[in-house]
């Protein structure tokens, strides 16, 4: 088995479990797959980055979306749209910001940051059950001011971490529009189907002198299949467990990044 094959099996392990976890939570899968892209094929914390926001350019998480709308689950095109247009701002500043990191500190902070969303997700309120047939959900008030400022702020933490940005976007949609925890998830998937983190993917490869192209593919790959395996479970559990269980995985994340310098 030659060194690309082996590179291309541990890309797809990769992003199978990337692929799960954001079918399940509605992330971007960078949380898992940043971390194992660096402690299974050694990347740095800047390359792993790179390569995690370039597999992600393909409509990956399509069957996620797919299977969400299929059991009801809505979502607002527009608010969609103009989340999409801030995080192409924010990931291009992001990028250039966490290449000229070190390299160390930038896997410190990563970590941390985990740590921190991980906080916030066990201390965030539950959202209040809505009655959609009675309710249907419709984005009007906040959409540009709320929905744009929403929008940079993941483009920003995207470009730093490689995370894709929604472990921003699914608390402040819950939050701000009155959103449910599906609702958000699949609103975050949407806002992933465009290659919107094309900006980020240039910044990185660009000042890394290229990214592992044969792991990317072996990435997306596994992703596609993952995601739609996460978002079955997904739909048929209380989103209230789906938070509880997206905070373990953001400390267990955290901790593996840490052991890495060790």
């Amino acid at each position: 088995m030659t060194v690309d094959a082996n590179h291309l099996l541990a890309g797809l392990g990769t992003g199978l479990c990337g692929g799960l976890l954001s079918g399940l939570f509605g992330v971007g899968g960078g949380v898992v797959m940043v971390p194992l892209l660096g402690l299974i094929l050694g990347l740095d914390q800047h390359r792993a980055q790179g390569a995690t926001l370039a597999a992600m350019l393909l409509p990956i998480g399509l069957p996620a979306v797919l299977q969400y709308r299929r059991r009801g689950i809505a979502s607002s095109l527009p608010l969609v749209g103009v989340l999409i247009l801030a995080f192409l701002v924010g990931i291009t500043g992001g990028s250039l910001v966490a290449n000229r990191i070190p390299s160390e500190a930038l896997r410190w902070g990563f970590s941390a940051f985990l740590l921190f969303l991980a906080v916030k997700t066990f201390q965030r309120p539950e959202t209040a059950a809505v009655d959609r047939s009675a309710e249907p959900l419709v984005v009007r008030e906040g959409l540009w001011t709320q929905g744009l400022s929403i929008g940079l702020l993941a483009g920003v933490v995207s470009g730093l971490t490689g995370l894709g940005g929604a472990v921003v976007v699914i608390p402040l949609l819950a939050s701000r529009f009155r959103m449910t925890q599906h609702e958000a998830q699949l609103t975050s998937l949407m806002m992933l189907l465009p290659p919107i983190g094309l900006p980020g993917v240039y910044v990185y490869a660009k000042a890394q002198g290229g990214l592992p192209w044969v792991v990317i593919g072996g990435v997306a790959l596994g992703f596609a299949a993952g995601a739609l395996a996460g978002a079955r479970v997904a739909t048929g559990l209380r989103g209230a467990r789906l938070k509880q269980s997206f905070a373990v995985v953001l400390v267990v994340m955290a901790v593996l990044v840490a052991l890495r310098g060790r």
